[in-house]
């Protein structure tokens, strides 16, 4: 497959994936959404043992591009429900990749990029990387990322960061367990090498078969979770709320909620 929104490169037992709109801060449209969702059903079905996820520029992830958003205020509910699906799937394909996964923040990872950042089976960041589950901000719903942060972390510190919406950084995203390693700038690439290194010298077919154990072990309680997420999706981005939030970010002012 041709990408255009993504660069994927390999080098031994390696491959990695890059997203690629650096003007846009890497922003998700979903465009990229279905070229990430190939490339890791490529990855998965190749003889590559470790995948590594990055983002050109500044930024790893700015989340979903608001200006898509804005777009979807003349969808159908089908075609909410369809863009729901879409996300869902892009979570957990990642989730269930076959192959271990390392996330390489350098910068900002934002609502779905903190998804995609913190979903991989080793996340490393820069002190300087700040996460946030921001959604509650602009009028819409943390709906899929919810049940991954909530298995990973537990359900208070999640209601937290998912209520509050705030950002926060490596240090305390190390705290909680969304980041395996807070690394300076200048040894991250020496470091995710290093560990990817270590990774495809295990066996691949304990790997594929360790990350199977893990994912089925809690497969029955995020089918029912993601299900509820991809309602949550659906119904939010048909809200007033949401279109002011949306508008609202855009313009550069604050949201006046209707309730």
């Amino acid at each position: 497959m041709r990408y255009v929104t993504i660069l994927v490169a390999d080098e031994g037992w390696v491959r990695t994936i890059r997203l690629n709109r650096p003007e846009r801060r890497n922003a998700m449209t979903p465009e990229m959404q279905v070229e990430l969702i190939a490339a890791l059903e490529e990855a998965g079905a190749s003889d590559c043992r470790v995948v590594v996820l990055e983002g050109a520029g500044e930024a790893f992830c700015s989340g979903l591009d608001l200006t898509v958003l804005q777009a979807t205020t003349d969808k159908t509910a089908s075609e909410h429900r369809e863009d729901a699906t879409r996300i869902a799937r892009l979570f957990r394909t990642l989730y269930e990749l076959p192959k271990a996964t390392i996330a390489a923040v350098h910068g900002a990872a934002i609502a779905g990029g903190t998804g995609l950042a913190t979903i991989c089976d080793f996340t490393l960041a820069v002190p300087a990387a700040k996460f946030g589950y921001t959604e509650v901000r602009i009028g819409f719903v943390p709906a899929l990322v919810s049940a991954y942060l909530t298995l990973q972390i537990g359900e208070k510190p999640a209601r937290d960061l998912l209520l509050t919406g705030r950002l926060f950084d490596a240090a305390e995203a190390y705290r909680l367990g969304l980041v395996n390693e807070v690394v300076a700038p200048e040894g991250l690439a020496k470091r995710v090498s290093a560990l990817a290194q270590t990774l495809a010298a295990n066996s691949p077919e304990s790997l594929r078969a360790t990350k199977q154990l893990l994912a089925g072990q809690s497969k029955s309680w995020l089918d029912a979770a993601i299900e509820l997420g991809m309602d949550a999706n659906a119904q939010a981005r048909e809200t007033t709320d949401f279109y002011e939030g949306v508008t609202a970010f855009l313009e550069k002012r604050t949201a006046v909620w209707a309730k």
